[in-house]
């Protein structure tokens, strides 16, 4: 049992909170010194917007940066079914009677940010996760249902798409930038109290905080003094010229409410998995291939090293990326790129910018001397493939993955391949839950995903899925598509 002293770091999972949002809607500004509009990287149009935030008789002037981007955070309001009551291993969808049961309905609520004017919002993925409905609501009490594109249990990033054009939105700023000490203003709807803004200053950088369970999670938070509370989990972290800095994500509190610090995702970071999930459907990992630790005095007198800043190489992935670029166990890291590296989460940080495939420069120290080296990342399993969720899949709401070995020899299987994460879409409609291998679909067989796409491809109308649960469960679920 933890003690009560101990700080708990809490998501913002603001279950018990709902509740739409109602402000106003402003007119972005348009002047003669605006720059020009450009294109971003899926066609969507960015028109940047330059705010003066000059400090007057030394007291800094918060009110255009609020103004710019109170607008364009938006409420956001997910309903999903009950998920206490929902254990995998004993599911049971039908009552005594033999009709199907209906779940119990509960809402959250959290904030989103939109990042163009087509309609694009960024939020966290605790937010939409295992949602089945969400709805988005403008300061005007205009509200929108809201598509899933993607999200990333690894940043603990989402995306929504809304069908709307002309939107006030956001313009990126560059969380590299920014400076511990630099004042940040944070923007979401605490408590359902909407268009909140607080103010903070930029605490620390790159803090891991051990919040987030993905196995491959990357924590570089920005940690600020802002007040945030729970319902402005997904908001903006803006810096005092109205631009987009971070994502807020976490708290660390004694009670779950602000009384001590908050945590927002990097923007440079936001970036790169926003881009991944509009062109890809998903997001593309990129790893060196190393087993890493951060610099210690222990660490230092252990292994005789003059430095304690980089981070240290503590072992290599047989055939990855670093070895074969050359590198070896004891060196030390200390920029990726331009870019200098003091600690785990900035490394993971800098490499999360890039694709499997992608060539990056490192400087490392090896027994006190800088080199320079060129390193190919890869993707989880040890190639350089962008992996491109196919459009038929995208269209059942769900990532899958083949299922196991052990798995298949558990359940008798030839093959299968499972449900691994749900969101808003067709399975989740029809009663499907995690964890469910699918076997056939009208009554042919499936093997593997590239399977489940080509007989999806060739499906219109009705479609009848079979399948087993992990605790031997078989069932089937009828659906048009």
């Amino acid at each position: 049992m933890m003690k009560q002293s101990r700080k708990y770091l809490v998501l913002f999972l603001a279950a018990a909170l709902s509740g739409a949002a109602g402000a106003f809607v402003f007119d972005r500004l348009q002047d003669s010194t605006q720059a020009p509009s450009e294109r971003n990287a899926w066609g969507g149009i960015v028109r940047p917007v330059s705010l003066s935030a000059t400090p007057e008789q030394g007291v800094q002037d918060f009110t255009k940066a609020a103004e710019s981007s109170v607008h364009a955070v938006v409420h956001v309001k997910t309903t999903f079914s009950n998920r206490v009551a929902y254990n995998p291993f004993s599911f049971d969808p039908f009552d005594f009677w033999g009709r199907p049961r209906s779940p119990q309905q509960a809402e959250a609520t959290g904030s989103g940010v939109i990042i163009t004017d087509d309609g694009y919002i960024i939020t966290n993925n605790h937010v939409v996760e295992n949602a089945e409905k969400v709805e988005v609501t403008l300061n005007d009490n205009r509200t929108y249902k809201a598509r899933v594109v993607g999200t990333d249990p690894s940043t603990d990033l989402a995306l929504l798409k809304v069908d709307e054009k002309n939107m006030p939105y956001i313009v990126y700023g560059n969380s590299d930038d920014l400076k511990v000490g630099e004042w940040v203003l944070a923007v979401g709807n605490p408590f359902n109290l909407t268009s909140t803004v607080t103010a903070g200053i930029v605490s620390a950088k790159a803090r891991n905080i051990g919040i987030l369970p993905d196995q491959f999670k990357i924590e570089s938070f920005i940690q600020t003094d802002a007040a945030v509370n729970p319902g402005n989990s997904g908001g903006a972290l803006v810096n005092t010229r109205g631009e987009l800095v971070g994502i807020n994500s976490a708290i660390a509190s004694n009670t779950g409410s602000y009384t001590g610090y908050s945590f927002a995702i990097p923007v440079n970071l936001a970036k790169k998995v926003v881009d991944d999930l509009v062109e890809f459907g998903s997001v593309q990992r990129a790893f060196i291939g190393v087993s890493i630790r951060d610099i210690d005095s222990k660490l230092a007198d252990e292994r005789g090293l003059r430095e304690t800043q980089g981070v240290y190489v503590a072992g290599l992935t047989p055939g990855g990326a670093a070895e074969e670029a050359g590198l070896r166990e004891g060196d030390i890291i200390t920029r990726v790129g331009d870019i200098t590296v003091n600690n785990t989460p900035q490394l993971q940080e800098q490499i999360g910018r890039f694709r499997p495939g992608d060539r990056v420069s490192l400087s490392i120290l090896r027994e006190g001397k800088e080199q320079q080296l060129a390193v190919t990342l890869r993707n989880k399993d040890g190639d350089t493939r962008i992996v491109k969720a196919e459009e038929s899949l995208n269209l059942l709401g769900a990532s899958f993955e083949q299922a196991s070995a052990e798995e298949r020899g558990r359940l008798g299987l030839q093959g299968g391949v499972k449900v691994s994460k749900l969101y808003s879409g067709k399975l989740r409609s029809a009663g499907i839950k995690e964890g469910f291998i699918i076997t056939s679909i009208d009554k042919k067989p499936v093997r593997n995903t590239q399977e489940l796409d080509q007989l999806l491809k060739e499906k219109q109308g009705g479609i009848l899925i079979e399948g087993v649960y992990p605790n031997g469960m078989k069932a089937y679920y009828g659906f048009g598509i």
